[in-house]
């Protein structure tokens, strides 16, 4: 099992962009959370299977309908202690 922290900046607060991550997440088999961070951009924290990972990057880097994603920022988190039991919007 893999973790990722992910950083989404560009227009993507205030687009439902967490609502999407959280919904992709779930039916990808992820665990973790996606929030808002005071810097405008998204973080989002997600465990699971690498491929599962990597379909959610592709997702975030599309974002949803409103949303204008500039870069996304991928951050292997190899020493992460915790392990979640859910995916969900913090």
């Amino acid at each position: 099992m893999s973790t990722v922290q992910f950083i989404v900046s560009g227009h993507v607060q205030g687009v439902g962009f967490r609502r999407y991550v959280l919904y992709h997440a779930q039916h990808l088999s992820l665990r973790g959370f996606v929030c808002n961070l005071e810097d405008g951009s998204v973080e989002c924290i997600a465990q699971g299977d690498s491929s599962a990972l990597t379909d959610l990057e592709m997702f975030l880097r599309q974002g949803p309908q409103h949303a204008k994603v500039e870069n996304v920022q991928c951050n292997d988190l190899e020493k992460e202690p915790r392990k979640y039991t859910t995916f969900r919007i913090v």
